[in-house]
């Protein structure tokens, strides 16, 4: 028997969708590599200034659903966000090919579903693949989270894929990943692997020095978002793609932008043999076969439907017959109303507890550089690069210490790190401008050589305090000195007290009583961070005092706003 002629066609289709699984293995390592780029190990010297030269938020950047929240949210556009417009433009010639293509998360789900049904049996396949009524469910949740836009609260970053398979990765799969590796490592230095010891050598410097932190990493209240995150990909067991094709609020909206694709699939009925081929591999679950309307906003341009017809039954052609298509997203007035109602409704609902322009949880510390709450709130998509880049650990995703607005959003956590005093790399990464680009001089927390001089003091997150009950020198006649020694500021904001004290033997002595003055502290937690009280520190942070919140004061004399930018120049207005 010879060999199978193929149709040259179908040839072309299969090698275009070769491509298409070359350039979502291509995207997919592309958005990982900036996910370890982001990281940053150790500073090389005292004096270091890290920065990033990567685009380590390029795909936060190219995703339309947050450029459009934020125009919505703030009327303005963040200068990055303007990269959303190649998918935009795209996708309205092509369709939704970033979901078929480029998306990582749509990529994760591909993979995952391809590899579950090919063990369903082909009737399941096939029923399992016709268009189905909860498709319009993402359309729901895109309305929602564009009402609660409308509002001024961005909170697209919760669903959106970009920005939650960013944050899930980047808080609990990648420190699972290093604490992981970190173990094994430190085992194979004890073990005994006879004539293959040299192994640990070059696994280690591979591993321990080139794919993860240098030093193990934790971050705060992250089992909600691996729960979220594996629910996800579990769901693709039960159903294929069932994030992509029912909840995903991007694919809605790219879905709603294909509507006008000049891209399109013919059927030709006099061709088709009824094999059904197209519909066993379909990932958007848009009724490619013949006989069934094709839902052109559901296509993922996967093309494995062309690819799989032996027969060339349907074809994908530019400026299609619409004859066997439809455009409709199949959404009833009723559902879209009380859709974006329900979005609208939500912030105030949320705001009723905890107001954005009422003085925040005093445990709640921002990074530095980020904008007055409720401005902060209509930007922040909860991404986690911020989180990702702090070389000390130190910034956490919140759980209700924001309220129920500011879920996952970034805060400090001075115990399990501090904010590094030349470090500026949470403000370069952001996406959105929730953390307004600031530079070293700007921070101006400690002198560097050779920086420029700026008008005012440096910027402020917060003011320390002494819980004077657990500071050994106040509460034991202990002497220590920590807290001062790790002050990065000068002058020093912790500064001594020189007091004679009594011990229990009737015996005099000398102490230094640690004080803070106010007026020099910028809240960086580096002395929370040293301070030798386990458990509750003898010193902690609140953000009384921060620059962004001129209510937010201790001080009777106000200080002067510092030099860094609060009129969002890097914002266009519409």
């Amino acid at each position: 028997m010879g060999k199978q002629v193929l149709p040259p066609k179908l040839k072309l289709y299969r090698r275009l969708r070769w491509l298409r699984r070359a350039s979502q293995g291509f995207f997919f390592v592309l958005f990982i590599a900036l996910l370890l780029r982001t990281n940053i190990d150790t500073l090389d010297s005292p004096d270091a200034i890290p920065h990033i030269s990567a685009p380590v938020d390029l795909f936060l950047e190219l995703d339309p659903l947050i450029a459009i929240s934020t125009v919505l949210t703030t009327q303005s556009l963040y200068r990055d966000l303007f990269l959303a417009v190649i998918i935009i433009v795209g996708t309205l010639f092509l369709g939704r090919f970033f979901c078929g293509w480029m998306c990582p998360m749509g990529t994760l789900n591909h993979v995952i579903a391809t590899w579950k049904s090919r063990r369903m049996r082909g009737i399941k396949r096939l029923e399992q693949n016709e268009w189905k009524p909860y498709q319009r469910w993402k359309y729901a949740v895109l309305l929602i989270f564009l009402g609660a836009a409308l509002f001024g609260s961005t909170q697209i970053g919760l669903l959106d894929p970009i920005a939650l398979l960013t944050r899930s990765m980047t808080l609990v799969l990648l420190p699972g990943y290093n604490t992981l590796t970190h173990d094994v490592y430190a085992w194979s230095l004890h073990a005994d692997l006879g004539p293959f010891s040299f192994l640990t050598t070059v696994v280690g410097w591979l591993v321990h020095g080139v794919l993860i932190r240098a030093k193990t990493v934790v971050f705060d209240q992250t089992f909600l978002i691996l729960l979220i995150f594996f629910g996800i990909l579990v769901a693709n067991r039960f159903i294929t793609r069932f994030w992509c094709r029912g909840l995903c609020p991007l694919g809605a909206l790219l879905g709603i932008m294909s509507k006008t694709s000049i891209l399109g699939l013919e059927k030709h009925e006099s061709l088709c043999t009824g094999c059904n081929h197209c519909s066993l591999h379909c990932q958007g679950g848009d009724n490619p076969q013949v006989g069934l309307p094709w839902h052109q906003t559901e296509c993922h341009l996967c093309l494995n439907c062309v690819a799989s017809c032996p027969e060339a039954g349907i074809d994908f052609k530019l400026f299609p017959s619409r004859e066997h298509s439809t455009p409709s997203i199949s959404l009833s007035r009723r559902a879209v109303i009380g859709s974006a109602g329900a979005g609208l409704l939500a912030i105030p609902v949320l705001r009723s507890s905890t107001n954005p322009d009422r003085i925040p949880d005093p445990t709640l510390v921002r990074p530095p550089g980020s904008l007055p709450e409720r401005e902060f709130l209509s930007r922040c998509v909860r991404c986690g690069e911020c989180m990702n880049v702090c070389p000390n650990n130190a910034l956490h995703p919140t759980l209700l210490q924001a309220g129920p607005e500011g879920i996952w959003s970034p805060m400090l956590m001075p115990r399990i790190g501090y904010c590094e005093p030349t470090c500026v790399l949470c403000s370069e990464v952001c996406p959105t401008g929730a953390i307004d680009e600031i530079t070293e001089a700007e921070k101006a927390w400690v002198p560097l050589a050779g920086r420029e001089e700026t008008e005012g003091p440096p910027i402020s997150i917060g003011t320390a305090f002494y819980d004077l009950g657990r500071c050994l020198p106040w509460a034991m006649g202990k002497e220590c000195i920590v807290c001062e020694e790790w002050c990065p500021t000068t002058p020093k904001a912790i500064y001594f007290e020189e007091a004679e004290v009594q011990t229990r033997d009737g015996e005099y002595t000398y102490l230094k009583r640690p004080h803070v003055d106010p007026a020099v502290c910028v809240g960086c937690g580096a002395c929370t961070y040293a301070c030798p009280v386990k458990g509750a520190p003898a010193i902690y942070i609140t953000a009384v005092g921060e620059t962004r919140n001129r209510r937010n004061r201790i001080l009777l004399d106000e200080r002067k706003p510092p030099a860094y930018r609060t009129d969002h120049e890097s914002d266009v207005a519409l």
